[in-house]
């Protein structure tokens, strides 16, 4: 019989065919497939070639691994030097259990440029640059023989459109925001397709900010952008920025308009079509309408290092066509799009010359049922952008240079009533796709889910923001709970999750602390505060993604400022009491839990940081072992140990079974026994006491806290509690939100200020991890824990999780007497699967695929060999290989 085993998924740094790659240190993936039970690879090989042809022939002239043992989830790049711009193809062959070869299709991936490829200037318009600048750029070139390739490898500060004849390329908010001083990011097109023999015309659009905003770090206006040409005959051309590309002398975006934000994220677009000199994008574009563009002198020199973008860029996930509210009179008139969404409102309308259409956005509309001034809980009178129109037929505009969000967006200045194919709302964020799933026989439970997965979407637009339309700033505690759902449910979130390590590894102060956002102007007044337990979420968001990738590389880049941060509080440590001491700075921020927590923080020494700090010195203990440095790992024993010693002498009232919140305080918080359980802090004699004592207290803790709250009940037998915790619909809670008609989930639990803060949209997570069932149980899903929840009036649940081996899904079932429950495991891995037993006594019957695997008689021995079953007092466990299984399970 044939076998189904297939080798797919071929990705490059966890891409699938990168246009950029210019590290040197790069690692290969990819996943099997199998319909057997208990298949995996036992050896592997890749090859790399330089052509296509050559990989056909066999000849693997860049690298070939030769036949290896194992069943890697990565293997590192180790061939010769490869060239920049160049694309390389590679493929994988892969031997099973039963030793049969199968190769995976040809994949490719190509190099990026290194800094010695570079051939571009850094050019700008002649005039002098101001805040909310834009220049337009073009240059004409000939092509006189057939291109079998054209790569353009293109960056500007802070942003740009490109295009090529007309074309737009690439997508949104491009480059993505960095420390500009450390590494500028570009992008990488091949664009092969849109030139033609004979003349060309590319032209680019760039915006600069300029403005010390919370979410970019200045830097000077620029644009950049080298096109490498290999021609049917193998030869090659160049075409760079340099002061033979023009400048349009009048341009349609004003200059200098306000900031839409106080924390001065974008500016609003003022856009004159009027001004547009028609066909300024073809070749042959008449002269008179533009100036020579010039070098850019100091950014020239400051030699910005230049990496290529490996987060995904913005994409245009989906239009919604809003429904009229509120104010409907000519000239003005307000529509919902029925949700928060970030992205922008898109108009069609019959052109009327000078006429100018303004839309400004909100979360909400005042009681005249116009659109508030304000961005989410600030207020602004600037929130929005203007068009005026030249008088075409048809004029279609977006504002789309920056990410707004909103719900309502109010039209004001059309003479003329809108009607509904006129506005489309754009939903645009970083194309991080959605590959997991959740469902279940519980409506409410769907859509606390839904409405997760739409915050997560909203706040990731070139960086992890904490919300998209006041801050759009990356905070670490932020990013780290948003980790949560990223990890389980999205695909691309890797490039994300690190991109957050690098740019606070680039923005780490000389005293090893973080800003408490990056990228950001931090020197500007307002952007400059600091917060010591943000810091600390440094470290364990690190492990947390080292953990999902089990990729050692990642340790092996973050380690030093890691260990760096945990040093500064170290060195801290109170001589006499042992404990490490909060801030005396009066501008700092002792945040736990948030938002408006209620824990005490009047007294010296805080007790959730000091328990934070202890997790995260373990955290890097783990670290140090990982790789290898023992005489680090012992270092940080020792110091867990001692910390431990000082909380519990100084922190805890064994009396009471309760650890104050601060030194000296009388208050005891449930979110700071929280993480004390947790962390394993709580004598063992104590930990059954302190639990109750957090069960008793509902959910107390904010949103910062609540996380560990749900963990530390999901963990140690009180999933019922935490379930209704998740699913209550009276305040506080995330079924509240959703029985107020929100869509997304709110910065806390009170229904105010932002309404779309992904930090707390882990609850996606928990749903499926916990009820669903599908845990991680070895670091890289090599080992999985299948331990459904079921709670009394669900019916079904189903859900799935794709991970570095493939997908694992989970549907489970259940009736009077009966329960169904079908699993699948990816190959290469393993999973447990535990299923709880009704009352001693009772009498039941385990099927799998129909053949009896078990009863309250016993294990069957059925000669099921791929199936190992253990029978417990309170549940049963079944030890599976991969593949797919149905199970039946009957009691009388």
């Amino acid at each position: 019989m044939k076998s189904s085993y297939s080798i797919y998924g071929l990705r490059v740094n966890e891409l699938e065919t990168p246009l950029g790659i210019d590290d040197d240190k790069f690692f290969f993936s990819w996943k099997i497939d199998d319909a057997d039970r208990g298949e995996k690879q036992l050896f592997y090989r890749i090859v790399v070639a330089s052509s296509a042809e050559l990989l056909t022939e066999g000849i693997a002239d860049q690298w070939d691994s030769g036949k290896q043992e194992g069943d890697p989830l990565r293997v590192a790049y180790e061939g010769g030097a490869l060239g920049g711009g160049c694309r390389y193809w590679w493929k994988v062959e892969s031997w099973n259990k039963q030793g049969s070869l199968s190769a995976s299709s040809f994949a490719y991936f190509d190099t990026g440029l290194r800094q010695r490829d570079w051939k571009a200037s850094w050019i700008w318009k002649a005039a002098e640059a101001q805040l909310n600048d834009f220049a337009y750029f073009r240059k004409e070139t000939e092509l006189h023989k057939p291109v079998t390739r054209a790569k353009i490898f293109v960056s500007a500060h802070n942003s740009y459109q490109l295009f090529v004849n007309g074309t737009r390329i690439g997508g949104c908010g491009s480059p993505a925001p960095s420390h500009p001083r450390k590494r500028k990011y570009y992008l990488a097109y091949d664009v092969s397709g849109l030139l033609v023999e004979g003349p060309n015309c590319l032209t680019a659009i760039v915006h600069y900010l300029g403005g010390d905003g919370q979410n970019y770090v200045n830097g000077l206006p620029g644009f950049l952008l080298q096109m490498e040409i290999l021609y049917a005959d193998g030869t090659r051309d160049c075409e760079v920025t340099d002061p033979s590309w023009e400048t349009l002398d009048v341009i349609p975006h004003a200059i200098g308009t306000p900031f839409q934000q106080f924390r001065r994220l974008s500016a609003i677009e003022d856009y004159d079509a009027t001004k547009l000199p028609e066909h300024w994008m073809d070749a042959g574009f008449p002269r008179g309408f533009t100036s020579g563009a010039v070098i850019a002198p100091e950014l020239q020199s400051q030699a910005w290092l230049l990496k290529w973008q490996q987060i995904p860029e913005g994409i245009e996930e989906r239009l919604i066509v809003p429904v009229a509210t509120g104010i409907q009179e000519v000239g003005c008139q307000v529509f919902d799009a029925g949700l928060i969404v970030s992205g922008w409102p898109r108009i069609s309308l019959s052109g009327i010359a000078g006429v100018s259409v303004q839309l400004r956005y909100s979360e909400d509309l005042d009681e005249a049922g116009h659109v508030k001034h304000n961005v989410t809980n600030e207020p602004s009178e600037f929130y929005y952008d203007r068009y005026t129109m030249r008088g075409a037929e048809l004029e279609t505009w977006a504002p789309d240079f920056s990410y707004k969000a909103f719900r309502y967006v109010e039209i004001t200045g059309y003479p003329e009533r809108l009607s509904a194919d006129q506005l489309v709302i754009v939903s645009a964020h970083t194309a991080i796709v959605h590959e997991g799933s959740f469902n279940s026989s519980d409506e409410l439970l769907n859509r606390i889910y839904d409405a997760c997965i739409q915050t997560q979407k909203n706040n990731t637009l070139g960086l992890l923001a904490d919300c998209p339309h006041r801050e759009q700033a990356q905070f670490l505690a932020d990013a780290d709970l948003q980790a949560e759902t990223l990890l389980y449910q999205f695909g691309q979130s890797y490039p994300v999750l690190e991109k957050v390590l690098s740019d606070f590894s680039d923005g780490q102060r000389e005293n090893g602390t973080f800003p408490w956002v990056f990228p950001s102007s931090f020197d500007y007044p307002g952007f400059s505060g600091w917060i010591p337990e943000w810091d600390l979420h440094y470290c364990s968001l690190l492990w947390k993604v080292y953990e999902w990738s089990h990729h050692l590389q990642l340790l092996q880049t973050y380690y030093v400022p890691a260990k760096r941060m945990l040093d500064f509080y170290l060195n801290l440590a109170d001589a006499e009491l042992g404990l490490i001491p909060k801030s005396s700075q009066a501008s700092d921020w002792h945040i736990s839990d948030h938002p408006y927590q209620n824990i005490d923080q009047n007294g010296d020494f805080l007790t959730v940081q000091n328990i934070k700090i202890k997790h995260i010195i373990d955290l890097v203990g783990n670290m140090a072992l990982a790789l290898g440095y023992e005489n680090d790992a012992s270092y940080m024993r020792r110091r867990s140990q001692q910390l431990q010693e000082a909380i519990l002498k100084h922190l805890y009232r064994s009396e009471q079974k309760q650890f104050a919140d601060c030194y000296m305080s009388q208050h005891s918080h449930q979110g700071t026994n929280v993480v004390a359980y947790q962390y394993g802090i709580v004598p063992p004699e104590h930990r059954e006491e302190v639990l109750e004592s957090i069960i008793s207290g509902g959910l107390d803790c904010r949103t910062l806290l609540a996380l560990n709250l749900l963990r530390v009940l999901f963990d140690n037998g009180a999933e019922a509690e935490a379930y209704r915790l998740i699913h209550k619909t009276d305040q506080p809670g995330w079924g509240y939100m959703i029985e107020q008609g929100s869509r997304t989930i709110w910065e806390g639990f009170n229904d105010m200020e932002s309404h779309c803060h992904a930090w707390n949209a882990y609850p996606a997570r928990l749903l499926v991890e916990y009820l669903v069932g599908i845990q991680m149980a070895a670091p890289g899903w090599n080992s999985i824990l299948i331990k459904p929840f079921m709670p009394e009036g669900i019916t079904f649940m189903e859900g799935s999780v794709v991970t570095s081996r493939g997908r694992v899904t989970v549907r489970w079932e259940t009736s009077p007497g009966s329960l169904l429950l079908d699993i699948d495991i990816p190959p290469g891995s393993t999973a447990d699967v535990v299923l709880p037993l009704r009352s001693a006594g009772s009498e039941w019957v385990l099927t799998e695929s129909g053949q009896n695997i078990g009863s309250d008689s016993g294990v069957a021995h059925n000669g099921a060999t791929l199936i190992a079953v253990e029978i417990n007092e309170d549940c049963i466990v079944i030890g599976l290989e991969s593949g797919s299984y149905w199970f039946e399970m009957h009691w009388k």
